[in-house]
């Protein structure tokens, strides 16, 4: 499903892991946290992180500073199996690893960076009963909220407001945006309304810059299929510019997805699924007036096994 190829160090740098122990949790899934038979189930799903497998051994890439941020693409199924599909280094992903069991009940999440460092550190979830979860690598989630049910998007574009880490913007049914600023353990503040009307869009993402002036930026596309640019202002008041547009023709996918830099040239990227299941490269360029370079397949059919792309 995913192309397979060696590591390409490129702006990156490569990070050494302990072999034996990384391949053990990706083969099994369990890691620190994780349920035993005789640990109670938590109220929403664990998972453990994708990392890029190397010869010999297992790496992790990381982003350099300044550059976009460096993570897997994840993939929940119908059967409720999460799957992470870690860049291989030559402008693809790698093959997928099982990294989440039991994901049944999540019908929203996100990844989020809340060390600033460059990968996620864990993910933001709301499941069927309108909780909200945080849930880092290998560890219990754990509830930050109540009442997420309202919402039918999230998308943690990264640090929109200059504080301490990520943060996350959620759309409720009513066609509001608002926006939660990360404290940087998980946990969020009281929320802010970023403005109306955004139910014209039915796809909304983003993770890192896509304009080169260093904010995390958004794209969103409407039902007429036209893509659409929102820049990051780093306020918390105001955390987007006005739209600008960036073609039509996007209603030929049915996901659009983001998780930061998957060519590892330091720009941020965009993958979308086409009706036909499969993905889609567009290699960001780190400018606002074209920030996408033309499509490359990075995925044959049989993407659409996935309910979520995230």
């Amino acid at each position: 499903m995913a192309e397979l190829s060696g590591l390409k160090r490129g702006r990156a740098r490569a990070r050494l892991a302990a072999a034996a122990t990384a391949a053990a949790l990706l083969v099994t899934g369990m890691g620190a946290g994780s349920a035993s038979a005789a640990d109670p189930v938590p109220s929403a799903p664990t998972a453990n992180e994708a990392r890029t497998p190397a010869s010999g051994g297992s790496f992790g890439i990381q982003a350099e500073p300044g550059d976009a941020p460096i993570n897997a693409l994840y993939g929940l199924n119908s059967a409720g199996d999460l799957y992470g599909y870690p860049p291989n280094g030559s402008g693809g992903l790698d093959s997928r690893i099982q990294v989440g069991w039991d994901w049944d009940n999540v019908k929203h999440a996100t990844q989020v960076d809340n060390d600033a460092d460059g990968n996620s550190d864990g993910i933001w979830q709301i499941t069927s009963t309108g909780g909200v979860y945080y849930g880092a690598w290998g560890e219990d989630p754990f509830s930050i909220g109540s009442g997420w049910h309202i919402y039918n998007k999230i998308v943690s574009p990264g640090n929109l407001a200059g504080g301490v880490a990520d943060d996350l913007i959620a759309r409720d049914s009513a066609g509001s945006l608002w926006i939660y600023l990360g404290y940087g353990n998980g946990k969020v503040n009281a929320r802010k309304k970023v403005g109306g009307g955004w139910q014209a869009y039915n796809q909304i993402a983003g993770k890192g810059d896509l304009t080169g002036d260093g904010k995390a930026d958004i794209v969103a596309r409407d039902g007429g299929g036209t893509l659409w640019l929102y820049k990051g202002t780093g306020s918390h008041s105001a955390p987007f510019a006005t739209r600008t547009k960036i073609g039509a023709g996007w209603n030929q996918f049915n996901a659009l997805t983001a998780v930061g830099d998957i060519d590892i040239d330091g720009k941020a990227d965009l993958i979308t699924r086409d009706t036909a299941g499969a993905l889609y490269l567009y290699k960001g360029t780190g400018n606002a007036a074209a920030p996408f370079k033309p499509r490359v397949k990075i995925g044959n059919s049989g993407w659409n096994t996935y309910r979520l792309l995230f």
